[in-house]
């Protein structure tokens, strides 16, 4: 008998959250198939795509409309127009192994990281109270510091998009000259750049949360996937 306690699938993708999730898959379609001809219309549509992701966060836990499907489609999207993002700024800076770097390394830490979240059986990826870093829990833990690490990370690669004239740009170089046009152009960098540094910092800390997994909790989780084999 259907356990009646759980809404159906057709509810579930009806989700406020979820509805905004699809305007945002949208959004990125229409942002990166202008992005070289309308540089401007592209960056304001990738940025409020970005601002759409607390917003569906804040409706997902107002509406008590949390689901498995819409804290995937979120992950998915966020990953998939940061990758986008990169992949284009590898195309027109130098050096190119900068940017795919940073590509590797945000897809390896988020999935470490839920990696770990299923080894331990929490229920969110964010719950790092026992982690042993105080700048992971820190990150985690204040919603306000994780938006503006979040928040500089894709505004410095907005910039960085928005400054290039041409491909092949050194992008040291495209900073430096940047700060020679404008002080106050300059002073946002300084502040974007601390926040990506960060940002950057957690990532290469998710890679190492597994290894931080009891191993209790390790043969606990083989025990209860090998018990559906």
């Amino acid at each position: 008998m259907a356990d009646r306690s759980k809404p159906r699938m057709s509810t579930i993708y009806l989700y406020v959250p979820n509805i905004i999730g699809y305007i945002r898959v949208l959004m990125n379609c229409v942002a990166f198939g202008i992005c070289f001809s309308h540089k401007g219309l592209f960056s304001v549509l990738y940025f409020v795509s970005f601002v759409c992701d607390g917003i569906d966060g804040w409706f997902a836990r107002k509406l008590n409309q949390v689901s498995t499907f819409g804290a995937v489609l979120d992950m998915v999207t966020d990953r998939i127009s940061t990758a986008c993002l990169l992949v284009i700024l590898s195309q027109i800076y130098r050096p190119s192994l900068i940017f795919v770097s940073l590509l590797a390394l945000d897809i390896a830490s988020h999935w470490f990281q839920m990696y770990s979240t299923f080894l331990t059986g929490k229920a969110s990826h964010k719950d790092v109270k026992d982690s042993s870093s105080w700048l992971f829990r820190l990150y985690y833990g204040n919603r306000m510091f994780m938006a503006y690490c979040c928040v500089s990370c894709e505004v410095l690669y907005i910039i960085l998009f928005l400054l290039a004239k041409s491909q092949s740009e050194d992008v040291f170089d495209v900073l430096v000259f940047s700060r020679k046009q404008s002080l106050a152009l300059f002073l946002v960098e300084v502040l974007v750049l601390f926040g990506w540094a960060v940002k950057q910092t957690i990532n290469v800390i998710q890679i190492s949360a597994p290894s931080e997994v009891p191993s209790k909790w390790v043969s606990v989780r083989i025990l209860t996937a090998n018990d559906f084999l």
